[in-house]
């Protein structure tokens, strides 16, 4: 599975990043960059929830896979603009948007498919990748993947989360581990593009999670009037 990320900038300068994807497990494929540079190592501002040891992961595998997207972009502005395409092996999108949008974009794909054992339980959705989404449409993508899941896990016979709350919990770990990344990138010396476009996506983590608690879905729920029965009407008063 293939996935390429284009940005035409200003002065016909073109960057492109083209991600190939495991079919079967979604990982991402292509090799680190070598010599990884040090700020990709696991000790580096390891993320304060890490589950991994330095001697099995000596580098950070997002970090490793990210090095060369934020070598790219390290002198980039994330307010000026590019037309951003991204094709993929079902169709193109193009929009001509502040950087940060598309940066987020890749940076999203990258993240979940390098084998974070946080970020795996997000690979799903890169199966049908949404650009430059809509906040509705990243969190009625995010809670359809979760319930599916679910669907999953009830078909083998175990206790499936039907209210969502371990989603929660999903979400604020993943928030856990982009605030804390982007404290590694601030060890290094670069521009704000990457790190704005990861200040994005935790916003949509955020905005998800306070969805869920505060149960206020109510936008998504009205589409789906056609699958739920109208309240029964209660019986007139009788007259005495």
């Amino acid at each position: 599975m293939h996935i390429r990320y284009r940005f035409a900038l200003t002065g016909g300068r073109v960057k492109e990043f083209d991600l190939s994807l495991d079919p079967a497990s979604l990982a991402l494929m292509n090799p680190a960059p070598e010599p990884l540079p040090e700020w990709t190592r696991l000790g580096n501002r390891r993320c304060s929830i890490c589950p991994l040891n330095e001697q099995d992961h000596p580098h950070c595998p997002i970090a490793a896979n990210l090095a060369g997207v934020i070598e790219e972009f390290k002198d980039s502005i994330s307010f000026h603009e590019a037309e951003i395409s991204i094709l993929t092996e079902a169709r193109e999108f193009r929009k001509k948007a502040a950087l940060q949008e598309g940066i987020s974009g890749l940076i999203g794909i990258v993240m979940v498919t390098s084998g974070c054992p946080v970020l795996d339980k997000l690979r799903p959705m890169v199966r049908i990748h949404m650009p430059f989404p809509e906040t509705i449409e990243t969190m009625y993508r995010a809670i359809s993947m979760y319930l599916l899941a679910q669907f999953f896990v009830y078909k083998r016979g175990r206790q499936p989360d039907w209210d969502l709350k371990h989603l929660v919990d999903i979400y604020n770990a993943v928030s856990t581990v982009n605030r804390d990344f982007v404290k590694r990138l601030k060890t290094i010396k670069l521009q704000d593009a990457s790190l704005n476009a990861l200040v994005s996506l935790d916003c949509f983590a955020a905005v998800t999670v306070i969805s869920i608690l505060d149960d206020s879905l109510q936008e998504i729920e009205n589409l789906f009037s056609a699958y739920l029965p109208a309240a029964p009407q209660a019986a007139p008063a009788q007259r005495t």
